[in-house]
């Protein structure tokens, strides 16, 4: 199994495997029933990647805002007086007019071949109140960079708030091949003819494969269990193997 290790600075909690919080950021304890409201952690695909990688929590008692004023981004917290050993107090300033930073205090060590990826959390894209923080997208490799990392976040649009809060996930990593040396192209008809007949297959036998799973939402949207009892029969394949 590759290992991913960290070294974290100050009193602060280390990253961590994403959680998924039912009741929470990943929706309410709703059946998949019918009459009930779709909830995030419903969608397989959603929640397995959700699970991917890992996640920071927001480490300080202080509560920290983060608006756009006039065109700036504004950081409002009463930071106070720095904590012994803090060589960067506050810990969040501004980058440019429409970002800003946040010193991580962290090193982490991909495996070798592999990189980090700074994401924004899953929780940004479930996140009804629009306050969850925008970490923008960044490729760290590690195996020749040793420092400590620092984020960078997108200011909200006019009107919304992006609000840190102790505890709480705001951002994510995922471990990724340094190179991404893929090679994309057209199927040749040989493939495309097979992965067209199983898509048929698949089609002509969603009904049984679904069977009991099938239900409609207070919104009137369908749902069934499919995608997720073939995923449940991949899984179990994959470990009789």
């Amino acid at each position: 199994m590759p290992v991913v290790k960290f070294r974290q600075f100050g009193d602060r909690p280390g990253p961590r495997p994403i959680r998924i919080t039912v009741p929470g950021w990943a929706g309410d304890r709703q059946p998949r029933a019918d009459g009930q409201h779709e909830q995030p952690w419903h969608c397989i695909p959603f929640s397995e990647s959700a699970r991917y990688g890992f996640e920071l929590v927001y480490p300080f008692d202080v509560e920290l805002r983060v608006t756009n004023e006039d065109g700036r981004v504004r950081l409002n917290a009463d930071w106070g007086t720095p904590p012994d050993a803090m060589e960067v107090w506050p810990p969040f300033r501004p980058f440019g007019d429409d970002y800003y930073s946040y010193q991580l205090s962290l090193d982490l060590e991909a495996p070798p071949g592999f990189a980090v990826r700074t994401e924004p959390h899953p929780r940004y894209f479930t996140d009804p109140a629009h306050e969850t923080p925008l970490a923008v997208p960044a490729l760290i490799r590690t195996e020749w960079w040793p420092m400590i990392f620092f984020a960078i976040f997108r200011a909200p649009p006019p009107g919304v708030t992006h609000v840190f809060r102790k505890d709480e996930p705001f951002m994510a990593f995922t471990i990724v091949p340094d190179d991404p040396d893929f090679a994309l192209e057209p199927m040749d008809a040989e493939t495309a003819a097979q992965r067209e007949m199983r898509s048929r297959r698949l089609a002509a036998s969603r009904d049984r494969l679904a069977e009991g799973t099938r239900w409609t939402s207070d919104t009137r949207t369908i749902f069934d269990g499919a995608y997720r009892n073939l995923a449940r029969a991949a899984r179990l394949k994959a470990k009789e193997a």
